[in-house]
């Protein structure tokens, strides 16, 4: 094998670049488009070099030969742009590749070089590599090298300046970038070096080699060496050597204090004053050096934030200004995303990333390049030139100006810690840690290496951020933006690889939630959409309970409804071997989802509306594998007590505190000067019964206050440290000396224990219990019920506070709590017991029936046992008592610790009255929280039910408490549910007699309803739902809706969802000509109280069907046009119907019946009851005194008659004058309009017309047999198609009063499923006229080629015309396939 080098005899020739042919090294002619070559193909430039830049790429016309140096000489330079050439290699053919601008943007396996930095695939793998190719210049040479290891080499001025990269594939061309200054290249041959026999032999480098000699015959000197080290001295003009490491400089700003050794700058009074926040370097920067700094924090109280640059002033003779942009000479400041020279503008958009958008954790560098240039970099991302005027001597500047507060110079350059992201808005990541290795018990074959750990990549969504060592994702402003938090995994997803995340924070301002899935593009390419979505390739999403493909829904009702998760919850997908994805929720598999998805897709996570946080589920953390029949799918696994992850202090802590020993001993530094700010939390979330213990280990006598101890629902990645815990008002319960407090409060003083008399050796535990009751235990012995009522998951905090200094875990388990265990066997589930109920209560049916048997009140009753997850308890009302108002109430309490439900000495009146225990109750259509009302508007009005109505609660795996009327589903009516609650009805007011129908088991077991809709009675009336846009009025009973300001906010629901075959009818009363466009009518599955309410109905998204104008949308998409009337057009007085069929053809049962009054519309009002089928679909026209006139013409194999008259088919009908009162049903085709009569419907093709004897006619008598419609076939219609004294018409274009229809029959082209063959079907209908109603006269249309009537039809009378209403009946719908 010949030495690596420039030169050498080989298959290519002098010079290698080519592939066998023996001829030198050319370009080949496909190039950039403002590329000309020379003749030859040796000699490239750039057109118009004054006014553009780029678009100057050329490739070598052949692969490169392994160990040949590809070389170019720059031939021309300008000097009106920054940058210039640019060279390196590509995997990516010529002949088929797509130029991009620059080289930089070259992609499928690129390795380029620009200036010092070495970019793969357009991502910076260093920047320090080798000399400037911006500072060549004319006649220099610069070559690239691919070894037969797989490295490229950079050569400049027959220099080898080592390997740039390794890994390349074995056939790779040549590239170079004609880009910015540099205009001409020409490819450079080099002369073959003396022999130097069979032995390899090393190449000179001296400065008098032949590779150094160039075209003149002089000797080039050697390329300067790269600048030194940043360790290193360095002498500039007046300035002596120095070695001291990159600080600030002592003198800085009025307001800056510095610390951590004058690395680390802050400015004081941050939300008092925003500026005199300036400071400088300790010393002038170096060429090349990298000054560096992290943003560590900011307020928000400001407009405006950090600027960065340099200057030439002397910090030491420098009197500072305000800011720094206010200085007039020798400075240079980056501001926002502009570069501002003496505090004026002088480059306004130099880079598309703005200094005021970035957050915590964001970096921001510079350097001062030797050519005097000046680049800034954002998170390791280099901006470009921003100057190339910038002096010999210069400090680095920062302001601190606006939010920004605090600033640490950063000395580590890490090449991944500087491309966290390119985005100005993601947080920094740390340096990825090495790869953990497997232990051997789950290893593989041996020599599998290490798979990286599964992490966020930093080129994420513009609203999202990465933390936490790329585990977190977030959007730091979920409230201001509901989309654009797009995340992918920074890895392709392995086989039968679970990616899980938790969803750690939510938000309650918008609809929808997180969304999850897998796709093929590569996080570092892809341009982020705002919603996930919107990609229309190689993307699977699971939003909702939906599965979309490519955008496009492919899978309705797919698992648990991903909308309705709270935080805490986790979602997760995997790929599976055989190509199938599968989602989980809760750890629980949802089924597959999706077939033949390919392999090496990336997981993605929309972080969409609620969904604010979520961080990746480490493999501890993961939920275990469900057995095949245990359990609730959707239930979390019950905790074992010795599974999971050690307790531990977390990493994060007050700023006092210090953990050692593995994290298993807390202290407070500096802690005769410090007496707070040392608080620390559990890893983890506390299990059910589990004991968080410590023990004291060191105390001081100088404060007063010692240890305080207690649980928060705060996650610590979400804890803000405050001073003391007890700051806190939010989810936190905190024992402070004898007194209880939550949220910062005081709820019980002289508790069981001081904490402040603890000494030295006393330990302390905290325990939450099943029940949801906050314990403490002092050296081991149990000191009582703090409080009750915590969330399930709370983290044990600990506050080393005042005199205690320094606690350890003392890793016992101690006592357990059993609250859940199971209850006796054999005992029935829920039968009510007297024990637990009101004095006016009597029990029958050994306990399954209640009968209050006096008075109004003191109707409390209570279940035997608790409410297990998934478990229904239902009752059906038996009796009522008009005389009195006012009727059942529902709910759940938890009764207090150690005792049953209340018995009866202990009960109330009434529910509302209950004391103490935790209760979640539903009273009329209130629900309400230990008496306090929480939810207005929830449901059914329980004041509504009646005698047979069944009402049901139930308790979900998620915790929450549904309630059901006649076994509907109202929906969650409250979270957080205690998970030892009872049942509690009171019977109140009307109601007074219930009995047990179903107990046990879920929703799903319960006895059928015998209504098909949840409305208290299927005889009611329709009402409108009390939740409505702000500018409705109800009034009427809720039955008539009036908008009183503006044109929008006029969205109102049918308070019941729509039966079945019912017609449900609403009236317009009312319209305002002051504005444009009108009603919009339409259904949405959603039930009201959970259905969002935005300023128009066509803002709803998700699963709605809304009718607008002449349009059909679902889900803000349109799907049809020139459907039915123009809904704008209509008068006051027209009444509208909406009908869904029994069988729910449309998918929209149950369905709620939707309302905008937008623009003119006023006012409406709901007509009367449910309306019964009418059997039309379509248009039904009601009213009185309106006509038809009938243009009647013929196919040429089929002749009219009917009755007397003949059977015509309808072509076209005239404008009949208005009507009173039109009236619109829609529904689905179903049964009940084709006539179940078999010789009304007949198939007429010309075999089964052979095979019938090809004799028949119409055989309607009246003398006027028409031929049989040869070619067609026809279905019988049903008589009650003429309705109201008009003419039902069942075709997609609508008949109405100002819109003609098509006067010929309607074509319809289709592709047959079985055959795939393309054919077109024709669609007409038969009439029957009644005789002695029309007028026969000649055809006012003529009838289209291939349409004449038959022979034998008298041509003068071929048009029927009539003005009788009723006169007309639709009898038979005819097809004809072509």
């Amino acid at each position: 094998m010949a030495a690596p080098g420039p030169v050498g005899a080989g298959p290519g020739g002098p010079g290698g670049g080519n592939s066998g042919n023996g001829g030198p090294p050319e370009l080949h002619p496909r190039t950039g488009r403002l590329v000309a070559l020379a003749p030859g193909g040796r000699s490239a430039a750039r057109a118009q070099p004054g006014q553009e830049f780029n678009h100057g790429l050329v490739l070598s016309r052949r692969p490169l030969v392994p160990g040949r140096v590809f070389c170019v000489r720059i031939d021309r330079k300008v000097n009106s742009w920054s940058g210039s050439i640019e060279v390196g290699v590509t995997a990516q053919d010529p002949s088929t590749l797509e130029f991009p601008s620059s080289a930089t943007g070259l992609r499928g396996g690129s390795w380029v070089l620009s200036g010092r930095s070495v970019l793969r695939d357009g991502r910076s793998l260093r920047d320090d590599f080798g000399p400037d190719l911006d500072a060549l210049s004319e006649g220099d040479r610069v070559g690239v090298q691919a070894t037969a290891g797989g490295e490229l080499r950079l050569w400049v001025n027959g220099r080898d300046y080592g390997a740039a990269a390794s890994g390349l594939p074995p056939r790779v061309w040549a590239v170079v970038d004609l880009y910015g200054k540099c205009t001409q290249v020409t490819v450079w041959v080099e002369p073959p070096p003396p022999s130097t026999g069979p032995a390899e032999a090393p190449l000179p480098t001296c400065a008098s080699c032949c590779m150094c000699v160039g075209r003149e015959g002089f000797m080039y000197p050697p390329f300067p060496p790269s600048p030194p080290p940043l360790g290193a001295a360095w002498t500039g003009p007046g300035v002596g050597p120095s070695n001291e490491a990159l600080l600030f400089h002592e003198k800085c700003g009025a307001l800056i204090k510095l610390s951590n050794g004058h690395k680390t700058a802050e400015r004081r009074r941050p939300l008092d004053e925003f500026n005199n926040g300036v400071v400088l370097t300790n010393r002038p920067l170096r060429d090349g050096e990298m000054f560096e700094i992290r943003i560590d924090k900011l307020v928000d109280k400001w407009s405006g934030s950090i600027e960065i640059g340099v200057t030439a002033h002397n910090p030491n003779s420098l009197e500072y200004p305000a800011t720094m942009t206010n200085l007039r000479s020798g400075t240079i400041m980056m501001s926002g995303c502009g570069i501002l020279t003496n505090g004026k503008g002088t480059r306004r958009e130099y880079c598309e990333f703005s200094l005021d958008e970035l957050q915590e954790g964001d970096h921001i560098g510079l350097t001062r390049k030797a050519n005097n240039a000046l680049h800034f970099y954002i998170n390791g991302v280099d901006q470009g030139v921003a100057t190339t005027l910038t002096p010999l001597v210069v400090y680095g500047v920062v302001d601190l100006y606006g939010m920004a507060v605090k600033v640490t110079i950063v000395h580590t350059h890490n090449a991944s810690d500087r491309l966290r992201r390119t985005n100005a808005i993601l947080r920094a990541l740390s340096p990825p840690c090495p790869p953990q290795q497997t232990p051997a018990t789950n290893a593989g074959p041996p020599l599998t290496p290490p798979v990286p750990r599964l992490q966020f990549h930093p080129n994420c969504g513009q609203k999202a951020a990465v933390v936490n060592e790329g585990r977190t994702a977030l959007r730091p402003h979920a409230t201001d933006d509901f989309n654009h938090g797009v995340v992918l995994s920074a890895r392709a997803l392995r086989d039968n690889e679970l990616f899980q995340v938790r969803i750690d924070k939510m938000v309650d301002k918008w609809a929808g939630s997180i969304e999850i899935g897998v796709t093929t593009h590569s996080p570092a390419h892809l341009q982020l959409p705002s919603t996930m979505t919107n990609l229309r390739s190689g993307t699977w999403m699971m939003t909702g309970n939906g599965v979309m493909h490519n955008g496009t829904t492919v899978l309705d009702e797919y698992g648990h409804n991903l909308d309705r998760l709270k935080a805490g919850d986790t979602v997760g997908v995997v790929r599976r071997d055989d190509g199938t994805l599968h989602f989980f929720v809760n750890g629980a598999a949802q089924g597959p989802a999706a077939w033949n998805v390919p392999p090496n897709v990336y997981a993605v996570v929309d972080l969409y509306g609620q969904a604010a946080q979520a961080t990746i589920v480490e493999d501890g953390e993961l939920p275990p594998e469900l057995s095949p029949g245990g359990g609730s799918p959707l239930s979390p696994p019950a905790p074992s007590p010795g599974g999971g992850s050690e307790l531990r202090f977390h990493r994060r802590h007050g700023a006092n505190a210090l953990l050692t020993n593995g994290g298993r001993t807390a202290l407070r530094q500096n802690c005769r000067a410090e007496f707070n700010d040392a608080i620390v939390v559990s890893n983890r979330a506390l299990r059910d019964g589990e004991l968080f213990e410590i023990v004291i280990q060191k105390m001081v006598d100088r404060w007063s206050g010692s240890i305080e101890a207690g649980v928060t629902a705060i996650r610590p990645e979400e804890l803000e440290f405050p001073n003391t815990m007890t700051d806190i008002d939010y989810d936190t319960w905190m024992l402070s000396g004898t007194a209880i407090m939550q949220d910062g409060n005081t709820m019980r003083n002289n508790y069981g224990c001081d904490l402040d008399s603890l000494g030295t050796g006393s330990r302390i535990g905290m325990m939450r219990t099943a029940r949801g009751d906050l314990r403490y235990f002092i050296n081991g012995a149990d000191q009582g019920v703090a409080c009750s009522g915590l969330p399930p998951e709370v983290y044990a905090v600990v506050d080393l506070y005042g005199q205690c200094v320094q606690v350890s875990l003392t890793g016992g388990s101690g006592p357990t709590d059993n609250s859940l265990g199971p209850g006796p066997t054999g005992t029935p589930k829920f039968p009510l017991r007297s024990p637990f109920c009101g004095q006016n209560v009597a029990l029958a049916g050994e306990g399954r029936k209640a009968t209050r048997v006096g008075g109004f009140n003191h109707g409390v009753v209570f279940s035997r046992g608790h409410l297990r997850a998934g478990e229904l308890f239902e009752v059906r009302i038996e009796a009522l008592d008009e005389r009195w108002a006012g009727s059942v109430r529902v709910g759940l309490t938890a009764p207090p610790p150690g005792q049953g439900p209340p018995t009866h000495p202990a009960l109330p009146p009434t529910l509302l009255d209950l004391p103490s225990p935790p209760t979640w109750l539903v009273t009329g259509a209130e629900v309400r929280h230990n008496g306090t009302t929480a939810r207005h508007n929830y449901g059914v009005n329980l004041e509504r039910l009646t005698v047979g109505n069944r009402l049901g609660v139930r308790r979900g795996a998620d915790d929450s408490m549904h309630i059901l009327v006649d076994g509907e589903d109202m929906g969650p009516a409250a979270c957080g549910v205690a998970k030892n609650a009872f049942v509690a009805l009171d019977l109140y007011g009307r109601v007074t007699a219930v009995s047990i129908v179903s107990a046990g088991g879920s929703e799903g077991g319960a006895t059928p309803s015998p209504s098909p809709t949840a409305t208290p009675s299927p005889t009611a009336p329709p009402t409108l739902q009390g939740s409505h846009g702000r500018n409705i009025l109800l009034s009427n009973g809720n039955r008539t809706a009036t908008r009183v300001a503006s044109y929008n906010q006029g969205l109102v629901l049918l308070g019941q969802p729509l039966p079945p075959g019912k017609l449900f009818q609403v009236q317009i009363d009312a319209l305002n000509p002051q504005w444009s466009s009108s009603l919009s009518l339409g259904v949405t599955s959603s039930p009201p109280e959970r259905c969002p309410l935005p300023a128009c109905a066509a803002a709803i998204k998700r699963s709605a069907w809304l009718l607008q104008r002449r349009s059909v949308f679902h889900n803000a998409k349109k799907i049809c046009d020139n459907y039915g009337p123009n809904l704008d057009l209509l008068p006051a007085g027209t009444v509208l119907g909406l009908l869904v069929d029994s069988g729910s053809r449309l998918h929209l049962y149950p369905c709620y019946v939707l309302i905008d009054l937008y623009g003119q519309c006023q006012q409406v009002g709901v007509i009367g009851s449910y309306g019964a089928l009418m059997g039309s679909y379509g248009v039904v026209m009601g009213g009185k005194g309106w006509g038809i006139l009938a243009s009647l013409w013929w196919d040429p194999q089929y002749g009219g008659g009917g009755g007397a008259l003949g059977s015509p088919l309808l072509g076209s009908f005239a404008r009949p004058p208005p009507f009173s009162r039109p009236l619109f049903i829609l529904s689905p085709t179903t049964d009940a309009f084709f006539s179940p009569d078999p010789p009304r419907g007949r198939c007429f093709c010309e075999r089964c017309h052979q095979r019938r004897g090809g004799d028949e006619g119409g055989g309607r008598g009246g003398g006027r047999d028409p031929p049989a419609p040869l070619g067609w076939c026809r279905y019988g219609l049903s008589a009650n198609l003429a309705i109201a004294g008009g003419l039902g018409v069942a075709w997609d274009k609508w008949v109405w009063p100002n819109e003609a229809p098509p006067p010929h029959p309607l074509f319809f082209s289709f592709r047959d499923p079985g055959s795939q063959q393309a054919l077109g079907a024709r669609v007409a209908f038969e009439v029957l006229l009644r005789p002695g109603s029309f007028r026969p006269g000649p055809p006012s249309l003529r009838p289209p080629a291939g349409l004449a009537p038959p022979p034998g039809l008298d041509p003068a009378h071929l048009e029927w015309v009539t003005r009788e209403p009723g006169a007309a009946v639709l009898c038979g719908l005819l097809v004809r396939v072509e």
